[in-house]
C-alpha cells in the first residue's frame, strides 16, 4: 500500500471570526491511500484549541505509516494513534479505501441503508450587531449559527431575528460566556426563538451546568471530544456536537452517536470548516443528528472536485467519486 500525505489549505471567501480567534485560511492535511487500484481519501483539520498544527498532524501521520503498510486498519487506528485531526484523516481515507474495495458506500458499511440530504446552519462570523444582521438579510439561507463571544451578544441575536423573523437560529459562544451570562441571557433567546446555546461556558470549567434548566437546550462542543467525555458532561448538557476532527475519525464518531443515544443526548454534527472531502464522512454521522452543521464548503472560495453539491442550507448525497 501506498500512503501520501500532503497538506491542502482553502481560502476562506470572508475570515471566520469567533471569540478569540479568527482565520481567513483553513489549513487541512489530506491522506491518501493507494492498494491494488483502488484509492481511499480523508481530509483532517487541526483542532486548534488543543494546539494542533498541519506540521505536527504530518509528523504523527508519518510515525503511523509503517504500521499502516503493515495492515493495520481502522481498529487498530483507534489505540496507535490519539484523537484528534491526524487520525481523523487516516480513518476516513480506511473507509473510502474499502468503500472503493468492496463497491459500497461507506454509509452501507457503517449500517445506514439509507440516507437523505440534510439541512445545515450557515455560519454568521462574530461582527456588530447590523453587520450580522445584515448579512443574514442578504444570505439566501434560513438556518443560521451565530458566532458569539461575551460582549453584545443580546443585541447581535436581536438584531438578526429583526432582520429575518422567519430563520431559525442556533448561537455559539465558543466557551466566551460567564454563568452569570448564561442565566442573563438564555430566557432572552427563549423569547427571541434561539434554537440551540452551543458551548457557553469553558470545557473543564462548567460544572456549575449541572442541574441547571435552560429554556434553550445546551450543546456541548468543546467540552465533548470523544465518547469517553460523555459521563462527565451527561447531566450538564442536553445535545453533544460530533465533529469528526475532534474525535478522531468517522469510526469514533459512529460510537458517540451510540453511546449518546444510550444516554438519551440529543445530536449534532458539525466541522472546523474544510472542503466536501471534510463533510462526507461527517454527513454519515448528519443521519442520525437533529442539527447539522456542514457548512464548510459554503465558506470556502474553492472546493474540491466532485463537490458536495448545496441547495440552499440543503446538503446533498456525497458522490462516490469524491468519497466513501
Amino acid at each position: 500500500m501506498r500512503i501520501e500525505v500532503k497538506r491542502v489549505d482553502w481560502a476562506l471567501k470572508t475570515p471566520l471570526k469567533i471569540a478569540n480567534f479568527s482565520q481567513s485560511v483553513i489549513e487541512t492535511v489530506h491522506v491518501s491511500l493507494d492498494d491494488d487500484g483502488a484509492t481511499g481519501r480523508g481530509e483532517g483539520i487541526p483542532v486548534f484549541y488543543r494546539g494542533e498544527t498541519a506540521e505536527a498532524m504530518t509528523e504523527q501521520l508519518s510515525a503511523i505509516a509503517g504500521d499502516i503498510r503493515n495492515g493495520a486498519g481502522r481498529v487498530e487506528l483507534q489505540s496507535l494513534m490519539p484523537a484528534g485531526g491526524a487520525r481523523n484523516a487516516l480513518d476516513c481515507a480506511l473507509w473510502d479505501l474499502e468503500a472503493k474495495r468492496t463497491g459500497r458506500r461507506a454509509w452501507s458499511i457503517a449500517g445506514v441503508d439509507a440516507v437523505r440530504p440534510l439541512k445545515t446552519v450557515f455560519t454568521l462570523s462574530v461582527d456588530e450587531p447590523q453587520a450580522m444582521a445584515a448579512r443574514a438579510n442578504a444570505a439566501p439561507y434560513d438556518v443560521f449559527k451565530l458566532k458569539l463571544d461575551g460582549g453584545a451578544d443580546l443585541d447581535r441575536v436581536a438584531a438578526v431575528r429583526a432582520a429575518r423573523h422567519d430563520a431559525v437560529i442556533v448561537v455559539d459562544a465558543n466557551q466566551s460566556w460567564t454563568m452569570e451570562q448564561l442565566r442573563d441571557w438564555a430566557p432572552r433567546f427563549h423569547n427571541l426563538g434561539v434554537a440551540l446555546i452551543e458551548q457557553p461556558l469553558p470545557a473543564g470549567g462548567d460544572s456549575a451546568l449541572a442541574g441547571f434548566e435552560s429554556p434553550v437546550p445546551l450543546c456541548a462542543d468543546e467540552s465533548c471530544q470523544t465518547a469517553v467525555s460523555l459521563g462527565e458532561i451527561r447531566d450538564r448538557y442536553q445535545v453533544v456536537n460530533i465533529k469528526l476532527d475532534k474525535a478522531g475519525g468517522l469510526t469514533e464518531g459512529l460510537r458517540l452517536v451510540q453511546e449518546a443515544k444510550v444516554m438519551n443526548l440529543r445530536l449534532m454534527v458539525g466541522c472546523m470548516a474544510g472542503s466536501s472531502l471534510s463533510m462526507a464522512p461527517a454527513f454519515i454521522i448528519g443521519q442520525f443528528c437533529e442539527f447539522v452543521d456542514l457548512d464548510g464548503p459554503l465558506l470556502a472560495q474553492t472546493d474540491m472536485e466532485n463537490a458536495i453539491r448545496f441547495d440552499g442550507n440543503m446538503v446533498g448525497l456525497p458522490e462516490a467519486a469524491l468519497w466513501g
